[in-house]
């Protein structure tokens, strides 16, 4: 029966991934992770490695010989396998292409064969270069050039919400799309550019802090829980399905002053270094000045809009690099 089947995890061992898989054991379901671990990392789920109701599997979705058994057996999917992290977008373009369409291609080809529900993690960058003062689900979205190839994530991961609304139009499968802002949280990774952790990381060791551009730039950060609340009550709203929906925090702050805060919170004095677009990432990149989410959907669905505080956030992480360091 399909009310008794497991929840399936594309991504499980990643950063959000993982802390959803612990969420959805500790409500009492079985769940299946499918994760090659590229990116993320089967440490991220040694908490939950001892669970009975727990299936780990090492396999790139799409080449995963059981997947359309495990998609049809399954209650529920969330597809959170992607390539993540600007910097490894512009390092390896085509496989990060390749990641987002193929693997989106082939869960929702599994899925089509029982109407298997599905929710697809997506992102604020397919508001490409919007000025609004928030963006919202009905906006319409302004890409830059291929020619420049910080683009290609934001039109890959915004073709994967074509298809699989597409999908459900053609095949009658449900689906919700979930544009995720900036997650941040305990077990996030630096190596890919993420902001927070790498400022943190850098405030522990005293070293120079590097805020790209002028600093000036705003951005929204939301705790992995909130996400994670957001992600599961999505799941278990019926009037979700076919909706696109924004999970994220609607605080913003300028980046120079988020180092600033990390460094109050690391009780470090490292210095801020502004460092220009062109020697980070190369000649012609382009950021957005503001990335705000109108979460009023997510509200009216589910009854839920994230609370915890950028503070809060920023001191259980440095806090809990501190703990990972002495141990």
């Amino acid at each position: 029966m399909r009310e008794e089947g497991h929840i399936l995890v594309t991504g499980g061992a990643g950063f959000i991934g993982s802390h959803l898989v612990e969420r959805l054991l500790v409500d009492g379901n079985r769940v299946v992770v499918i994760d090659d671990v590229s990116t993320g990392s089967l440490e991220n789920l040694e908490r939950v490695q001892g669970d009975s109701k727990l299936t780990v599997i090492e396999s790139k979705v799409s080449q995963c010989s059981e997947l359309g058994s495990l998609v049809a057996d399954a209650r529920f999917v969330f597809h959170l396998a992607a390539a993540v992290g600007v910097e490894l977008i512009l390092r390896k373009p085509v496989e990060s292409l390749r990641t987002n369409l193929d693997e989106t291609e082939a869960v929702l080809q599994a899925a089509a064969a029982r109407k298997t529900p599905i929710l697809l993690a997506s992102t604020s960058e397919v508001y490409g270069k919007s000025d609004k003062e928030e963006f919202s689900e009905s906006d319409d979205l302004l890409i830059g050039p291929p020619t420049l190839v910080r683009w290609s994530y934001a039109c890959s991961k915004l073709m994967d919400e074509f298809l699989a609304l597409s999908f459900m139009k053609e095949n009658g499968v449900p689906v919700i799309v979930a544009r995720l802002f900036n997650t941040v949280g305990p077990r996030q990774s630096g190596e890919f550019g993420m902001v927070l952790p790498r400022f943190i990381e850098a405030g522990r060791r005293r070293e120079q802090i590097r805020v790209f551009g002028d600093g000036r730039q705003t951005r929204c950060f939301c705790h992995v829980r909130d996400t994670v609340e957001a992600l599961v009550r999505l799941m278990n709203c019926e009037r979700a399905r076919g909706e696109v929906v924004n999970i994220g925090n609607s605080n913003e702050i300028a980046i120079r002053e988020l180092a600033r805060k990390v460094n109050e919170a690391c009780g470090s004095d490292s210095p801020i270094e502004l460092v220009p677009y062109s020697e980070a990432y190369g000649p012609g990149f382009e950021d957005m000045l503001r990335r705000r989410p109108d979460i009023s959907r997510l509200r009216e669905l589910t009854g839920f809009a994230p609370s915890i505080s950028l503070d809060e956030i920023i001191k259980e992480m440095a806090l809990a690099d501190t703990e990972e360091t002495a141990n």
